[in-house]
């Protein structure tokens, strides 16, 4: 297994030349935006695009003019390249890095938020003339943790910028962030990665994984392969197969063989495995409904057997039901942390508002 590079570090980005392309037109223009916001669903290149563009600027605009004497044409820059290193690294002068910090002095886990602390100093940086003479980059991931006080502190650095200053704030829901920070920031709006594009980065990192596995997991992250990557990781498929294979009985649940599956995934040592199998479970009741709304369509199988079963729910429960159910298991699932609910019950819960659905 090779460990996928860390956004700052990684030097290839897939899917995304027509962002790519974007920006280059707005800098070859010289009326670039002194902010962008660039958003989609988490996993898809997002932060790696923020660096790649963080790594052009620096480096005063890549690697020189277009075939013709225009522009440069790719944001790309080698990883031998200095700016390059010295980003991957962590270590360039004209580079801060906006992040969630670590909430205790162990550094056990990080804060949920990003709190003004760390945002305090971004004005400042900005202001300073660059040290390598050219431009100053911050980088905020993602913008959607920023708590009231540091969105705002943020919002006073867009509302007054200072020359030769660059913003990029990744966001996977930018409609939670203020109004007038996103109408500040142009916008960048990365789609899901393809499925093809998603199997072929699963392959160069997991070349372990057998093809049927790779085409699976493809489709379950749906077009992140941040998500494939970590299902691949967690056992996340087999899970899913398990999930189904559970679900294959309907309109009657196997309940010995349900009990074993909740006791494991509710375990006090299995956080892992209980945040998987809820959110797949979750998944599949969402593809369940948008399966019910196009009559059916749109039933594309991740592993054998779950197309006949949600034929089978849809035959006898329809749509309204099948969405109450999985608004019900949504919210019971989004309890159980909340409230301190026992996990396996919930799980039961779950599986059981399927089982009634199923006998219609």
């Amino acid at each position: 297994m090779t460990e996928p590079p860390a956004p700052r570090a990684n030097p290839d980005l897939f899917g995304h030349e027509a962002a790519e392309r974007d920006f280059l037109d707005a800098w070859n223009s010289k009326r670039l935006a002194h902010a962008w916001l660039i958003s989609g669903p988490k996993g898809i290149g997002k932060a790696t695009l923020a660096f790649r563009i963080a790594r052009f600027v620096l480096a005063g605009g890549g690697e020189g003019g277009g075939l013709f004497g225009g522009g440069p044409e790719t944001l790309a820059l080698p990883p031998d390249h200095p700016v390059f290193r010295r980003v991957a690294s962590g270590g360039h002068a004209d580079l801060a890095v906006v992040e969630r910090g670590w909430a205790d002095d162990k550094k056990s886990r990080l804060r949920n938020d990003i709190v003004i602390d760390d945002v305090r100093g971004v004005g400042a940086f900005l202001s300073l003339t660059p040290a390598e003479g050219g431009w100053r980059v911050v980088v905020i991931d993602a913008a959607d943790d920023m708590n009231r006080n540091a969105a705002n502190a943020v919002l006073k650095v867009l509302e007054e910028p200072p020359r030769n200053a660059l913003m990029l704030l990744v966001s996977h829901s930018p409609g939670r962030l203020l109004p007038t920070i996103r109408s500040r920031c142009r916008r960048l709006n990365l789609k899901p990665l393809g499925e093809a594009v998603v199997a072929r980065l699963l392959e160069r990192y997991r070349p372990d994984l057998a093809g049927d596995d790779i085409a699976a997991l493809a489709r379950l992250g749906e077009g992140s392969i941040g998500k494939a990557a970590a299902l691949a990781a967690e056992g996340g498929l087999d899970l899913y197969r398990e999930v189904i294979a559970l679900l294959a009985d309907l309109p009657r649940l196997d309940v010995p063989a349900l009990h074993a599956f909740a006791d494991r995934a509710a375990r006090a040592d299995a956080d892992s495995a209980w945040r998987t199998v809820t959110e797949l479970l979750g998944w599949w009741l969402a593809r369940l409904v948008r399966a019910g709304g196009r009559g059916g369509e749109g039933m594309a199988e991740v592993v054998p057997g779950e197309t006949a079963v949600m034929e089978r729910l849809l035959s006898v429960a329809g749509l309204e039901r099948g969405l109450e159910v999985w608004e019900k298991v949504t919210a019971l699932f989004a309890r159980v942390d909340a409230v301190n609910l026992d996990r396996k019950q919930a799980l039961l819960t779950a599986f059981l508002a399927v089982e009634r659905l199923a006998r219609g």
